[in-house]
């Protein structure tokens, strides 16, 4: 059995949204019965640590989702591109589409008002593994300089700091989210807060 590859017998997609697609794969598992497994499958996503003079830059947003607002790490979406080469910021795209490290710049700059020196891709993980298909990436910016904000239409956001040494008790207090604390953590872990 350790060698099974689990076969897929049907995959359909069932639903598409603007914001996912959701379907499922009727698999053979180990023991030769079948199942269907569901997922939604989301675009890549970005979250940016962003630290400035002390400060680890948060933003302050309803979430209708669950129905409160929460104070979270910069967040996005990675855009799909099709030219494949290199950026001319230098970052290598992923497959079809930005950088994690180019949108991460992206969104911190579009959601805070703040352009970033640099930014390093701490990690790239895959998220709700048994129910999701979606990627995200944290990313570690720092030497910003304020430029000002470009919301999207649909963002109604605030920009808030909060000292590194309160970030990550601020981020564990409810309301809060996965991205904000992972990132929090990965960051602190590799002694950037």
């Amino acid at each position: 059995m350790d060698d099974h590859d689990w076969p897929v017998i049907e995959s359909r997609v069932e639903y598409e949204t603007p914001w996912y697609t959701g379907g499922y794969d009727l698999v053979e598992q180990p023991d030769g019965t079948e199942k269907r497994y569901y997922w939604a499958e989301l675009p890549p996503a970005v979250v940016v640590v962003a630290v400035t003079d002390g400060d680890v830059v948060f933003v302050d947003q309803y979430r209708p989702t669950v129905r409160e607002t929460q104070l979270e790490l910069p967040a996005g979406i990675v855009e799909a591109h099709t030219d494949g080469d290199a950026h001319a910021d230098g970052t290598v795209p992923r497959e079809n589409g930005e950088s994690y490290e180019s949108a991460a710049a992206r969104e911190l700059r579009e959601e805070t008002g703040y352009a970033a020196d640099e930014t390093t891709l701490l990690q790239r993980y895959d998220v709700a593994t048994g129910i999701l298909r979606h990627e995200r990436g944290i990313v570690f910016a720092d030497g910003l300089t304020e430029v000002g904000r470009e919301l999207d239409e649909s963002e109604f956001l605030s920009v808030e700091r909060v000292p590194v040494d309160e970030a990550l008790a601020v981020a564990r207090t409810l309301p809060t989210n996965d991205a904000t604390v992972e990132g929090l953590l990965l960051a602190k872990e590799d002694g950037l807060l």
